[in-house]
């Protein structure tokens, strides 16, 4: 276990949503929550990855809701979003990220134009599952590629599917749309698989940002940051950056040699979010209980939400890819141990 500075508490009431028994479309999975405090109601609002059992592994949105930030109910008995047959999100849609502007909700997820298969029984699952199409088909047909698609929602019944926002040739996940504009461009996180290695200033898949003018726009994307220690080799973000005094709070994700999911945040400027100014050398959560060391992704926390109540910072995370789980701390202590650790 490495060594701990600071961490989340774990909430001692989890998992707090999982698997429903018999669901034709949540039996297996309940994982990877977004969040979003509403303030008109009190409630926190959580979209969650979901799957049954079928053979093909085809993922859907959730939706629960909870007045505590604990205890959730699902307010739905059949998915609010499912992956729609002959489009570009046939497969999948997962691991959502929802920002809200005005009356609309803004869900980024990402999405595969094939189901993804029982994964966890075979890691190269994805360039194999259509080798069959011909050379000349799009590299994302015939790889499976992941994209991040857009959708649009003011009740989580009607849906507007906006498109794509990543490069069609790029396998990248991990997208988020900061929740408001900065100077009057919008920004986006983005975790493109193949950029590392020779030619790229990162050995591992890194975060890169890039700023448009219309999120659907082609985007020229920049290194944010990389891994820096050994428990981080591969890094991606997970939440929308939650806006501070002291600058945009972003949690991410690294993966060392031994495979695990540890946590890391960072500390973007205000008004220059291409600038890392403070970031946590030492995981601030990392698998530990059963729920994340056990389960379709042995050891494994993976956060798509979070939100402040009362002071408290509540982190909304996947684990095992199987469960929903939480993660609380007084905000200004967390806040005070990033501030401790300036980027230098």
């Amino acid at each position: 276990m490495l060594s701990k500075t600071f961490q989340l508490k774990r909430y001692e009431g989890n998992p707090i949503l999982s698997p429903l028994p018999g669901s034709r479309w949540e039996s297996e999975v309940t994982t990877n929550p977004a969040a979003w405090l509403d303030e008109a109601t009190g409630e926190v609002q959580m979209i969650y990855r979901a799957a049954g059992h079928d053979v093909e592994h085809r993922v859907h949105f959730g939706l629960a809701v909870s007045k505590d930030g604990f205890n959730f109910r699902r307010v739905n008995r059949e998915p609010i979003l499912s992956p729609l047959v002959g489009s570009i999100d046939n497969g999948c849609v997962e691991d959502p990220r929802i920002i809200k502007i005005g009356e609309w909700y803004y869900i980024t997820a990402a999405t595969r134009p094939f189901p993804p298969g029982q994964y966890w029984l075979n890691e190269n699952h994805h360039a194999n599952t259509n080798g069959h199409f011909p050379k000349d088909f799009p590299v994302a047909l015939r790889k499976n590629l992941t994209s991040t698609q857009l959708y649009l929602t003011r009740d989580f019944k009607e849906w507007i599917r906006a498109g794509r926002l990543t490069n069609a040739k790029l396998d990248d996940r991990d997208v988020i749309i900061f929740p408001e504009k900065i100077k009057d461009k919008w920004f986006t996180i983005h975790r493109p698989m193949q950029w590392h290695g020779a030619g790229f200033p990162n050995a591992h898949p890194a975060i890169w940002i890039a700023e448009c003018e219309d999120l659907l726009e082609w985007k020229d994307m920049k290194l944010l940051a990389k891994g820096e220690y050994a428990w981080e080799q591969k890094i991606g973000a997970n939440n929308p950056p939650l806006k501070t005094p002291h600058g945009w709070l972003q949690i991410y994700h690294g993966v060392g040699a031994d495979k695990q999911y540890r946590l890391g945040a960072l500390l973007l400027d205000l008004d220059n979010p291409m600038k890392v100014t403070h970031r946590t050398p030492e995981p601030i959560y990392e698998p530990t209980a059963p729920y994340e060391k056990e389960g379709i992704y042995k050891g494994v926390c993976f956060p798509c939400g979070h939100v402040v109540m009362n002071g408290t910072y509540f982190l909304y995370y996947g684990g095992g890819d199987v469960h929903c789980c939480v993660a609380t701390a007084p905000l200004d202590q967390f806040l005070s141990h990033l501030l401790a650790n300036p980027v230098r």
